[in-house]
């Protein structure tokens, strides 16, 4: 592997690593490392690849990011429930609001369809109540 080669290597990881921090800020750090045991390659593979190269700076915000998954999520239904609690937390931190989430989640109803839509919207205000209950 030539030097170049490495340092590429290097700036792909570590700016992969720091958009996976963005998308969990409540994180304190982030370390790939830990998924090795039981995928050795796949925490290089997947920063490289998702953060690396694919998600960046350039691209969308860690905000924006959050609140397109959680509308793929809402048309998954009841099978997403613990991603989309997940989800909206690290949405929240990432600085979307309130209003901004029920309206991605209102809007999935087209797709996912209404009893998605309601389980959605009951698993946001339980992390919404969670969130204020922290605050006090």
């Amino acid at each position: 592997m030539t030097t170049e080669f490495q340092k590429l290597l290097a700036a792909m990881m570590e700016q992969g690593t720091e958009m996976a921090r963005l998308f969990n800020p409540a994180l304190e750090s982030f370390n790939p490392k830990a998924f090795e045991k039981m995928f050795p390659t796949m925490p290089a593979d997947m920063l490289e690849m998702w953060f690396g190269k694919t998600f960046n700076r350039d691209g969308l915000d860690a905000r924006t990011r959050l609140l397109v998954t959680l509308a793929g999520q809402v048309t998954l239904g009841a099978q997403a429930e613990a991603a989309l609690r997940l989800t909206i937390r690290h949405a929240l931190e990432a600085g979307a609001t309130e209003r901004e989430i029920a309206e991605v989640i209102f809007q999935m109803s087209m797709f996912g369809g209404v009893p998605a839509m309601t389980k959605a919207l009951e698993l946001a205000r339980e992390v919404f109540d969670e969130k204020s209950g922290e605050n006090t």
